[in-house]
């Protein structure tokens, strides 16, 4: 039977509808692949994915000490051991202690059981038992003797550039026989080594009899 032109396009329309169902599975197919491969985040490499805050080294009786523009030591942290990380640069310290040497002052004494240095080394947190404790100082041509201080609270946040030592906790001052409670913490200047109390104070005042020990 011979075939006409009308047939075979008849033949091929029907062939055509047969297989659009598969063209049609094979289209989205390729549209969802397509979608995925751009929404799905580019593989950061190795250096550009984030860093584990793990230690990259540990250093047993540790210290680390700073200088003024004139050369002479501004502080001295010291721990009996330093571990520091390498993601952020910041440093857990055991026992840690940190001497501030303010200009023509007696240097002030800060410790805890435990601290964290901050990796731009400009925050010290001290936390359980710590202390503040200045010695007594001689009186000079400009300022009166001082006696002895020591502040203990459960936390102190030492702001090494702005020689300010501060804590929200609760806090007890002693300066010589004195001795002041505060229910919401302080803040200590150490340039002026002057404590300030906040909140709720109670205590005692003891005025330093001429003559007496500080």
């Amino acid at each position: 039977m011979p075939l006409t032109s009308q047939k075979i396009k008849l033949g091929l329309s029907r062939g055509l509808l047969r297989l659009m169902p598969l063209i049609l599975m094979g289209s989205l197919t390729l549209v969802t692949f397509w979608l995925v491969k751009k929404s799905a985040p580019t593989e950061k490499s190795r250096i550009e994915r984030v860093r584990l805050h793990e230690p990259d080294y540990t250093i047993q009786n540790g210290a680390l000490s700073a200088l003024n523009e004139v050369g002479n030591t501004k502080y001295r942290v010291l721990g009996k051991k330093v571990t520091h990380y390498d993601d952020d640069a910041s440093i857990d310290i055991e026992t840690p202690r940190i001497r501030l040497f303010p200009p023509e002052k007696s240097p002030v004494t800060v410790k805890s059981d435990t601290g964290h240095l901050d990796g731009d080394l400009t925050i010290l947190d001290l936390t359980d038992n710590a202390e503040i404790f200045r010695p007594p100082q001689a009186a000079t041509a400009t300022e009166p003797a001082r006696p002895r201080m020591l502040a203990r609270s459960s936390y102190f946040k030492v702001l090494i550039n702005d020689d300010i030592i501060e804590t929200n906790k609760p806090i007890t001052l002693e300066q010589g026989m004195s001795v002041m409670h505060s229910s919401d913490g302080g803040v200590f200047n150490n340039i002026e080594q002057s404590m300030v109390l906040s909140g709720q104070v109670k205590g005692r005042i003891e005025r330093v009899q001429p003559g007496a020990q500080p």
